[in-house]
Parts: structure tokens; sequence; C-alpha cells
């Protein structure tokens, strides 16, 4: 595991290089945050919502999905994974000492994270500074806040998990523009990235619960605002656990199941 690690902080340190690229997310992610933010609004005063978010509940969770981004979207792609697998290039990865998933899984963790310290401290400064009713709300507790955090950095392993699954789809088909990115759009709308999941029809919204996107963000962002209580976001928890143990397992057999067969360059 050290090994691992150390490949973490390695691709962590890299990714922190890439300022110009944080600053223009940045700006991306508090413009599309503003934009969110008017529509929202303009519902609400409709007088035609009829969910269990409040106003300012829904601005929050709005505010906590941009300046989160980079750390929980599903529509992820590492062109460098797909790369050394499309070119042959995966050999030299076979001929390491060390576990093909193991590093894969850590890479992309590394590169979300550093990419996520970068952009969400700006974006959070500025949800707060503006003025009501744009501006982000406190968390209603600190047991909330306590649970956000670690519910967030479960999500976050959770999140690795299901990109990790992405190469070795790509291992099989040799191409990401089918099944992968047709997974992970599916997976960013019923994560409540396009629209949050108390908003969805109720048959949608039961529909989500069973599966594993839910828990990366909107799970995390609705114990913030306390639209979902302590009991229920222990239960969360237990059910995020679950998924990352699920999914790793599958990806890690999946895999080895793969490079047993795998065929580079024809050899």
């Amino acid at each position: 595991m050290k090994v691992y690690l150390s490949y973490f902080k390695l691709k962590f340190i890299t990714g922190l290089q890439y300022r110009t690229a944080a600053i223009a997310g940045i700006s991306t992610q508090i413009f599309f945050g503003l934009v969110n933010v008017l529509v929202y609004i303009a519902f609400y005063k409709s007088g035609d919502s009829n969910v269990s978010m409040s106003l300012s509940q829904t601005i929050t969770y709005l505010w906590l999905n941009q300046a989160f981004l980079i750390l929980i979207f599903q529509f992820y792609r590492d062109t460098e994974l797909y790369e050394l697998i499309k070119s042959g290039n995966l050999s030299y990865e076979l001929a390491r000492p060390q576990n093909l998933y193991w590093m894969w899984y850590f890479k992309i963790l590394a590169t979300r994270a550093s990419q996520a310290v970068l952009r969400f401290l700006p974006a959070l400064i500025f949800a707060f500074l503006i003025p009501i009713p744009y501006k982000m709300s406190l968390p209603v507790s600190i047991s909330s806040f306590i649970l956000f955090v670690v519910a967030l950095f479960l999500g976050t392993i959770l999140i690795t998990a299901i990109s990790t699954l992405y190469p070795i789809i790509v291992i099989k088909t040799l191409n990401e523009k089918g099944v992968v990115n047709i997974f992970s759009a599916f997976g960013d709308i019923l994560g409540g990235l396009a629209v949050p999941i108390p908003f969805f029809p109720k048959f949608i919204a039961a529909f989500s619960k069973y599966l594993p996107f839910q828990y990366v963000s909107d799970l995390p962002f609705r114990i913030y605002i306390g639209n979902i209580g302590i009991k229920d976001a222990f239960n969360g928890i237990f059910i995020q656990l679950f998924w990352i143990a699920t999914l790793i397992l599958i990806g890690y057999i999946v895999l080895q199941k793969l490079l047993k067969n795998v065929s580079v360059q024809g050899g």
C-alpha cells in the first residue's frame, strides 16, 4: 500500500501544477452556479414548487455542487488511460510489479483531489460573500457538518471506484465513446448533478436509492443543508460503504480476468 500512496502523492503534486486550468474552472463553476441559482429562484417565485427543500436549502445545494464538481461528477474522462489502452502501451503497465487496478484507482483519485483542492475554496468563499438570496448558508448543525465531511470523503472514494470501471470497460470495447459516455451521463443525472434528487418524480427518486450515484454527492449535500436527518445520514453512510466495497471488488475481479486474455497490438 505504501507504493500506491507514494504514487498518489506524485500524481497529486503533479495535478497541483495546473493552476491556469484551475482558474478557468473556478470562473466557469461560479458562472454556472449563479445561472443555476437564478433559475431556481425564478422557479420558486413562480409558486409551482412542491419539493421537500426550501429555497435557501436548494441554493446551498447548488453551490456545493459547483464547489466540489471536479471531485464528484460522473462524466470523467481520463484520456491518458484511454490512450494507453488503445495504443497498446498497456504492456508497459503490465510489466510493472504493482497491481494495475490500484495504480489506476489512486491515479484517478489523485487527479480529482488535486483539481478539487485548487477550486473548491474560492468557489465557497464567493458563495458565502454574495448577498441574500443568492448566497450559500452555513450547515444546520455541527453534527450535520461532521457527517457531511465523512459522507463527502466516502463519496469521493465511491466515485473513484466508479471512474476506475471506465478504463476497464475500454479494455474490452477499445472505445470510450459508447458505453462509458452513456453510463457516466446516466450517473450524473441520477446523482443529482443535473437536478437535485428531491425535484425528481417520486418513482425516479425511489429508483435512484438502489443505485450508487446518489450516494456520491446528493447524500452529503442534503446532510449539510439538513434535508436528511442524522439517523438517515448514518444509514446513507453505511450504504456508501456497501457500494464502495462492492464496486472495488467488481472492478478488481473483472480487470484481473480481462488481463488474462488481453491482446496488445496482436501479441
